[in-house]
């Protein structure tokens, strides 16, 4: 049985066979972890995304799917992409989208031979899913792919925190001593 393991700080850094990125539908690069990821993984990241077709003008890749791409520069061997929902304070279908980004990753980071898959807090940056819910939401979903090394990977120990509470609310357990290898 695989793991799931927390490791606050640069999710870029990882040694996992797939990241997944919390990127916005344009797949064509933004702030914070979207912006980090096209950083460290250089170039041909964009290039690889913008390669990939439009299922709307614009839109790459909506809420709650997933698009894959190489890893390029990054350690991770690929990238998963998954657009989170915007929180509209919670009675628009906003945790169904957002479980349906942990599902679609799972899936694609499977397909493409995955053993370990590193996790950032979707939603919780721009698009203001709170923090606190939003990492329910993913544990609830995550829980059921212990066939994977997971790694969650907050910011910060506010969001680790998160992590902590919501995974003793679910009563899973949570590795801090080691990453997978």
């Amino acid at each position: 049985m695989a793991a799931l393991f927390l490791s606050i700080g640069d999710l870029t850094a990882l040694a996992v066979d797939a990241l997944v990125n919390a990127a916005n539908p344009t797949l064509l690069s933004g702030g914070g972890v979207d912006g980090a990821i096209h950083r460290a993984a250089g170039p041909a990241l964009l290039d690889a995304c913008r390669a990939l077709p439009e299922t709307a003008p614009g839109v790459r890749c909506p809420p709650g799917e997933a698009r894959l791409t190489p890893g390029f520069a990054l350690r991770a061997r690929v990238v998963v992409h998954t657009v989170g929902p915007v929180w509209r304070g919670g009675g628009d279908g906003e945790p169904g989208v957002l479980a349906a980004c942990y599902r679609s990753s799972l899936a694609l980071a499977r397909q493409a031979g995955a053993r370990s898959i590193a996790f950032p807090a979707i939603g919780c940056g721009v698009y203001g899913y709170p923090y606190a819910e939003a990492v329910h939401v993913a544990l609830a979903e995550l829980r059921a792919a212990m066939d994977l090394q997971i790694v969650l990977c907050p910011f910060d120990a506010r969001g680790a925190m998160h992590y902590r509470a919501a995974a003793a609310a679910l009563h899973i357990a949570l590795r801090e001593d080691r990453l997978p290898s």
